[in-house]
C-alpha cells in the first residue's frame, strides 16, 4: 500500500527505512472514495491532506451564479489538499471531489505537523511540493492571460497525456476557462490535423 508513497517522497529527498516507518504510522487510513463523492466540501476547514493512491480528484469552486470553475486535477501519485485552509486554519473556499472511484491515504494536520518535527527530508519533500505547484499556478494564469484556448489545451495534453482517459470534457472545459463547446470544436479542429 505505501511503496506509491515511498517511490513519491524518494524521488525528492532520501529517507531513512525508520523515518518511513514514522511517517506509515501517521497515515490516520486508507480512504476509498466513490466517483463524486467529496473529500473536502467549501465552508469546512482543511484538516487534512491525502496522498493519491489511485484515481482521480478535481479542486473547484462555486461562483456566485453557481458556475463551477476547476482549479487543478490531481493524479495518482499526487498530494491533495487546500493549502490555504490547511495552513490558516479558516474555512476552505474549495470543493476536493473524486472524478473516478479513488482510493487515497489520509494524515491529519496535528499528524502532518508531527511528521515536520521527527522526520526532517519531509519538509524538503513538501517544500518542493509548494514549489512545484506555485509555479504550475504561475504558469496556468499566465497561459490564461496570454495563450489562446487552443494552446492551453495543447499544452494539458502534453503535460497530462492521458488526462481525456480520466477526467470528463466538462471539467477539462472548465479548467481550460471554455465552454464545453468551444472545447469540443477545439477537440475536432485538433484531429483534423
Amino acid at each position: 500500500m505505501y511503496a506509491l508513497l515511498r517511490e513519491n517522497l524518494s524521488r525528492k529527498a532520501n529517507f531513512t527505512e525508520e523515518q518511513f516507518e514514522q511517517i506509515e504510522q501517521a497515515v490516520q487510513e486508507e480512504v476509498r472514495v466513490k466517483r463524486k463523492t467529496k473529500i473536502l466540501s467549501e465552508g469546512e476547514p482543511c484538516n487534512n491532506i491525502w496522498f493519491v493512491l489511485q484515481g482521480c480528484f478535481r479542486t473547484y469552486t462555486i461562483d456566485a451564479k453557481g458556475l463551477e470553475h476547476v482549479i487543478m486535477f490531481s493524479f495518482q501519485d499526487n498530494w491533495v489538499n487546500d493549502l490555504y485552509s490547511f495552513t490558516t486554519g479558516r474555512p476552505t473556499l474549495m470543493n476536493i471531489e473524486a472524478i473516478e472511484d479513488s482510493v487515497a491515504i489520509r494524515f491529519s494536520k496535528e499528524g502532518f505537523e508531527h511528521l515536520y518535527a521527527a522526520v526532517t527530508p519531509l519538509e524538503r519533500v513538501m517544500r518542493l511540493q509548494i514549489q512545484n505547484a506555485y509555479i504550475a499556478l504561475q504558469r496556468r494564469h499566465y497561459a490564461t492571460l496570454s495563450s489562446s484556448a487552443e494552446e492551453r489545451y495543447a499544452e494539458l495534453l502534453q503535460s497530462q497525456p492521458g488526462i481525456s482517459q480520466h477526467v470528463p470534457l466538462i471539467y477539462i472545459a472548465s479548467y481550460l476557462g471554455i465552454t464545453p463547446e468551444s472545447l469540443s470544436r477545439i477537440r475536432k479542429q485538433l484531429s483534423l490535423k
